[in-house]
C-alpha cells in the first residue's frame, strides 16, 4: 500500500462493512421499527417524473432501499406486507434477473388508465387492474391463471400485451409490466454505468459521496444522482464506507 493510501485509511479509520452499507437518507433515527413506506416515499421523490414527461409511475429499485436500511430481511418483510396489503406491485424489470421494481398501486393504476384513454383496451385493461389489485401479489402469470381464475380470452391476453401491462415471459406465461418502461430502463442502465465509471476513475477508484454527488454530469446521466448512488451502493456495486469525512463510496471490482 502506497503511504498516501495508508495515511487516508490511517486518518478515515475506515472500516469495511461487507454485510450491510452505511445509511443515509435520513429516513430511520435508529430507534424502533423501520418505516419503510418512508423510506419508498423518499427514494420516490428522487425519480426523475419530467422526463418521461409524467407518464410513468414512480419507480423505485428495491435493492435501493438497501442503501438506507441494513436489515434486508426487515425491508423483504415490510416490502411484502405492502403488497398483501395490495398498496405496493413489484416488476422484474427484464434487464436483471435480480432486479425488482416497485411502484405504489394507486400510481400505477391511475398512470395505466390515463395512457389508456380513448383506446379499444380499455375495458379489458380496467378488468385487469380490478383483478390486480384486490390484491394479487404474483410477478407473472400463467396461460391457466389468465383463463380459468381471471376469465380473460386468449384475445384479451393480446390486448393486455398490446397496451403494456403484460409483457412475454415464455410460451405459457407472462410477466406484470408497466406500460412505456422502456425508455426508464434505457437510461437507467446508461447512467448507473456512467455514475459507476465516475467512481471508477477517481483516486483509488473511491470518492466522497458528498462530492460525488455534486459532481457535473454528463448527458448519460438523466437521472438525479442521488438515485443512482442508492442503486450503486444497494446493488453492492460500490462499498459504503463511513470516514470522519463522511461516506466514501469505493468502487468494487467484480
Amino acid at each position: 500500500m502506497n503511504r498516501k493510501r495508508a495515511l487516508i485509511s490511517e486518518t478515515f479509520k475506515v472500516k469495511k462493512r461487507r454485510n450491510g452499507t452505511q445509511k443515509f437518507g435520513a429516513v430511520s433515527d435508529g430507534d424502533g421499527p423501520t418505516d419503510i413506506r418512508s423510506t419508498l416515499e423518499y427514494l420516490m421523490t428522487l425519480f426523475p417524473r419530467k422526463i418521461f414527461n409524467d407518464a410513468l409511475p414512480q419507480i423505485v429499485l428495491k435493492h435501493q432501499l438497501y442503501s438506507i436500511e441494513n436489515d434486508k430481511t426487515l425491508v423483504d418483510k415490510e416490502l411484502n406486507k405492502l403488497r398483501q396489503q395490495g398498496e405496493l406491485l413489484m416488476f422484474q424489470l427484464g434487464f436483471d434477473a435480480d432486479t425488482f421494481g416497485l411502484v405504489f398501486a394507486s400510481d400505477y393504476k391511475a398512470k395505466v388508465l390515463a395512457g389508456e384513454d380513448g383506446r379499444v383496451t380499455r375495458a379489458t385493461v380496467e378488468r385487469f387492474l380490478e383483478k390486480l389489485l384486490s390484491p394479487c401479489t404474483e410477478l407473472s402469470f400463467s396461460k391457466d391463471k389468465m383463463l380459468r381464475e381471471f376469465l380473460f380470452t386468449d384475445s384479451e391476453i393480446t390486448q393486455l400485451v398490446k397496451s403494456g401491462v403484460l409483457t412475454v415471459r415464455d410460451a405459457g406465461s407472462w410477466w406484470l409490466a408497466i406500460p412505456n418502461s422502456g425508455k426508464f430502463t434505457k437510461y437507467f442502465i446508461q447512467g448507473r454505468k456512467a455514475v459507476l465509471g465516475m467512481v471508477k476513475k477517481s483516486k483509488y477508484s473511491e470518492v466522497l459521496k458528498a462530492e460525488l454527488e455534486e459532481r457535473k454530469t454528463t448527458s448519460h446521466v438523466k437521472f438525479h444522482m442521488k438515485y443512482h448512488i442508492h442503486d450503486i451502493v444497494g446493488a453492492e456495486l460500490v462499498e459504503s464506507i463511513p470516514t470522519t469525512s463522511g461516506t466514501l463510496l469505493r468502487f468494487v471490482d467484480s
